[in-house]
């Protein structure tokens, strides 16, 4: 029945499809249809055991090392280190483990969606139902304040308006309407049709089930969702490529040494001894943890910009992101129906005051408009009168109770000093005609106060000009002129709505008789809409200046998306610069068209979940790094697939937020753009963090590497500059008191002035390697030529060979703490002198430098250490030796930084251009 269109067929042809009736199945023919179509729940498809998931999680490369490691910790003999290796394994697991046990919630969010119970038609009579039970062919009977149990084609509409954003994007609640709509009609657009999740907000219906479960429109979500992949981060694939290639090298050098040392007549244990003591070192085992606690300290930073973290990597990813597909409802809008312009024959009035606050003025261009024109008052008054909405303050925010679009006609009212309760209580109504799509108007009799009655009028401008026999003051009516003010308004994106007033009315006056209508009046049109936040104008510009393209992708009608993304810099206001694609052309363009419209077009309209998700996939495609935003049920499985997932706090549902990476407390655009700087610092943050701890696992490795091929053999034995206790003690210490600050840097100048990183861009830049051999170099020229001046000097003054041994390991040791120390500095900028960036901007960084520097005196001058370590004490030349060797690569450094910038490399702090 898929191919059926529901939407636009006949009520007739509809009952005669589902073989029921207007008064609904019976109950034996209900439990029927419940055993042939199954229960109307959405159902959970191959949900993966947990310990599928936990045994997922150590498939990869970066734990195989981390095993290797702990591997060879025990078999030199080293069982604590060992638990310490495997310790950083449980953690990574286990965040990894959370992050995919949480991505399996956003299917069961989607059955929480279906209401508990439903009102149906049983031979006739009313019965309440478990929701689970209802079946196709089943009559629902819908009212305000229902949920939809099911997809239902409508039979019988009086004045039902629904609340389809959740499923559609649509921003106000929809009309329905009996009469069939066009075949090719989309979701939003299918009035004569309600979907299961969705809310009624005013009227009632009947309405028949045409789709339960998993054949509904959640349903289809659903399935969406479950077949949506998630894709690696930039950060995973390229943290991934960088562990396969250290785990290759370590392993074709291990062999190397262990070959070379047999070729020069070491034995056996020696060999094997190098080669392993050479993996431990070459093994950055604090790189995972440094790299968890840099996106973690941006978890903190982005909570506090109202951005809540739900997946850990998508911190750094943000700061990856070339596109932003957001909603516009909520996100990029206020998501408040605002009066914003005022019509009347004689004048145009500008509403200023942007929001619920009752707050603002009313102006004819430059004037304010004091008094108020009659005209103008009256119009505001009707509006005020034929109303149903209610405006309260709560926890000091403004909201409204009510339809929102008769709640922007009462903040306007306020804006013009009419008081809600006392102008109600002032004009008390008597009657009302409520509003139905049939009549496209509502209507209320109301008290004049002065002994005469007065009939207040709102609705479709055709409709309200139609019925009036002319303007307030006598002047006749000329529809031309109502028509023409409406395309002007309309076309600025807004929604417009005419009033009219009957006054005063003599004798007794009925709304159901039409006596009423030869006295109305046309006072005029009230243009209003969902306005921009002024911030979110100013982040767009923000993330187009950091080459971060933004395209708005909204259910709503291409028209209103047209004005907002020409407001917000989205579109130019003309041309085809304005282009808006909507989910027609979507559906209808081929992958490859698809690839150039999403490439030239920034505003997308009216489009269906399966169209965002084409969207995504398309600027995927293309190598764009995508981040989707959403607050549906309908961006779900779009939030799934985009490289970073964004959902609404406040008003986005379960499902979205279930499927999101992270979450916005405050629904606003802006905080997207936050974020997204947040996440260029911890990628900088990240890459200074690498540049710091690889030249120390290179450094020591090299140190090895050198000992095997050049340092002498006496007796069998090789002579090693550092042993394996002593590389881990370099590890830890460089990982935790000193590489850890660097997560803490504050952004540099220009962060968001420059363009996005090319996603294929290796984590290892060129440069990078380049800085990572330099000073790996340094590092080993300086440690092992320390060594074996200090060894030789010993032996040669007499000291014993274990002695001699261990005071020179000491000092190699001392020389690459001190040489990373001052090292640190110059990774505070990878380009830049660090007194450049602020000498103080980041205390942390001399913390950590005091905290190792007293690691250090613990480390050569403690006897449990000494012990422990194998480490003899220095004295004061000594340090003085290893310091001037630290001091001279510093400087070393600092040349090699003048002359990358001197050959046009590293990044222009003044124009922000990398």
């Amino acid at each position: 029945m898929d191919d059926f269109h529901w939407h636009a067929r006949t009520s007739k042809e509809v009952l005669d499809r589902l073989g029921t009736r207007a008064q609904g199945l019976s109950a034996s023919e209900a439990r029927r249809r419940l055993k042939d179509s199954g229960p109307n729940r959405i159902e959970r498809n191959g949900r993966r055991s947990w310990y599928r998931i936990l045994l997922h999680q150590l498939a990869d490369p970066i734990v195989y090392v981390l095993l290797a490691a702990a591997v060879l910790a025990i078999l030199i003999g080293k069982v604590t280190d060992s638990f310490v290796v495997l310790a950083v394994v449980v953690l990574n697991t286990t965040i990894g483990f959370v992050q995919e046990m949480r991505a399996t919630k956003a299917i069961e969010a989607l059955s929480r969606m279906v209401p508990q119970n439903a009102t149906v038609l049983r031979n006739g009579d009313a019965k309440s139902v478990p929701a689970h039970t209802v079946v196709p062919g089943d009559v629902l009977l819908l009212q305000a304040g229902d949920q939809v149990a099911a997809d239902v084609r409508l039979l019988e509409v009086n004045g039902l308006q629904v609340d389809e954003a959740a499923l559609t994007g649509e921003s106000l609640p929809v009309a329905k309407q009996e009469e069939p709509v066009a075949d090719d009609a989309v979701i939003g657009d299918r009035h004569s049709m309600a979907f299961g999740g969705t809310l009624v907000t005013a009227g009632t219906a009947d309405a028949v089930v045409v789709a339960t479960g998993a054949s509904s429109e959640l349903g289809r979500i659903s399935r969406l969702l479950s077949e949506t992949e998630d894709l690696q981060t930039p950060l995973t694939r390229r943290l991934a490529s960088l562990v396969r290639v250290i785990s290759l090298a370590i392993l074709v050098v291990a062999i190397l040494i262990f070959l070379v040392g047999m070729w020069r007549d070491n034995s056996l244990l020696d060999s094997a001894l190098a080669a392993i003591t050479l993996a431990v070192a070459s093994i950055p085992e604090g790189l995972p943890a440094v790299i968890t606690i840099a996106s973690a300290i941006g978890v903190q930073r982005m909570a506090r910009r109202r951005a809540i973290v739900r997946h850990l990597p998508a911190v750094e990813t943000l700061g990856s992101t070339t596109v932003i597909c957001t909603d516009k409802t909520g996100t990029l809008t206020r998501n408040e129906m605002t009066v914003e312009a005022l019509w009347t024959p004689d004048l145009e009035v500008e509403v200023t005051g942007i929001g619920y606050a009752p707050e603002g003025e009313l102006r004819a261009g430059d004037q304010t408009l004091s008094p108020m024109p009659e005209q103008v008052h009256d119009l505001l008054l009707a509006g005020l009168l034929c109303n149903d909405a209610e405006l309260e303050c709560k926890d000091g925010r403004w909201r409204i109770v009510g339809d929102p679009t008769e709640g922007a006609l009462v903040v306007a009212a306020g804006k013009a000093e009419l008081d809600e309760d006392s102008t109600r209580a002032a004009f008390p109504r008597k009657d009302e005609i409520p509003f139905s799509s049939e009549s496209q108007f509502m209507a209320t009799l109301n008290d004049s106060g002065d002994g005469a009655d007065m009939v207040c009028v709102k609705g479709a401008p055709e409709v309200i000009a139609g019925m009036c026999k002319g303007f307030a003051g006598g002047r006749p009516m000329a529809v031309e002129l109502v028509h023409e003010a409406v395309e002007t308004l309309a076309a600025r994106g807004m929604r417009v709505l005419a009033v009219a007033m009957a006054k005063p009315l003599a004798g007794k006056v009925e709304l159901e008789s039409s006596g009423w209508q030869d006295e109305l009046c046309f006072l005029g049109l009230v243009g209003m809409s969902d306005p921009p936040r002024d911030e979110a104008i100013h982040a767009v510009r923000t993330c187009q200046q950091a080459g971060v393209v933004v395209k708005m992708v909204t259910g709503d009608h291409a028209e209103t998306a047209r004005a907002i993304g020409q407001s917000i810099g989205l579109l130019e206001t003309g041309g085809e610069g304005a282009q808006v694609v909507t989910g027609v052309q979507i559906e209808a363009a081929t992958d490859a068209e698809l690839l150039e419209l999403v490439h030239s077009t920034n505003v997308f309209a009216r489009v269906a979940p399966e169209h965002k998700l084409r969207l995504v996939k398309a600027l995927q495609a293309g190598g764009q790094v995508v981040a989707m935003t959403g607050d549906g049920v309908n961006d779900a499985p779009a939030l799934k697939r985009a490289e970073i997932g964004v959902a609404m706090g406040i008003n986005g549902t379960a499902v979205a937020r279930e499927a999101s990476d992270i979450v916005l407390a405050d629904d606003n655009f802006a905080s997207i753009s936050a974020a997204v700087e947040e996440g260029r610092r911890v990628y900088d943050n990240l890459s200074k963090s690498l540049a710091f701890v690889l030249p120390t696992s290179l450094g020591q490795a090299m140190i090895i590497l050198v000992a095997v091929l050049f340092f002498p053999v006496t007796d069998g034995h090789l002579l090693m500059p550092i042993e394996p206790v002593q590389i881990l003690w370099v590890n830890l210490v460089v990982a935790i008191a000193l590489a850890l600050p660097l997560a803490l840097e504050a952004r540099e100048p220009g962060l968001m002035k420059r363009p996005p990183r090319p996603p294929k861009e290796p984590l290892l830049s060129r440069f990078l390697v380049v800085r990572t051999f330099l000073v790996g170099a340094l590092m080993t020229g300086g440690a092992a030529g320390l060594f074996l001046l200090e060894y030789t000097a010993d032996l040669s003054e007499g000291a014993a060979v274990e002695l001699a041994r261990g005071k020179a390991q000491t000092m190699a040791v001392t020389t690459i703490i001190l040489f990373q120390m001052l090292y640190l500095l110059n990774c505070r900028s990878l380009t830049q002198t660090f007194w450049r960036i602020g000498l103080f901007s980041n205390l942390w960084v001399y913390l950590g430098i005091g905290v190792t520097l007293v690691l250090q005196l613990a480390f050569v001058y403690l006897e449990p250490l000494n012990l422990l370590f194998h480490t003899r004490p220095l004295d004061p030349a000594d340090w003085l030796m290893s310091a001037g060797v630290a001091f001279a690569g510093f400087l070393i450094i600092l040349v090699e930084k003048w002359l990358w910038r001197q050959n046009g490399g590293g990044e222009q702090v003044e124009d922000g251009v990398r």
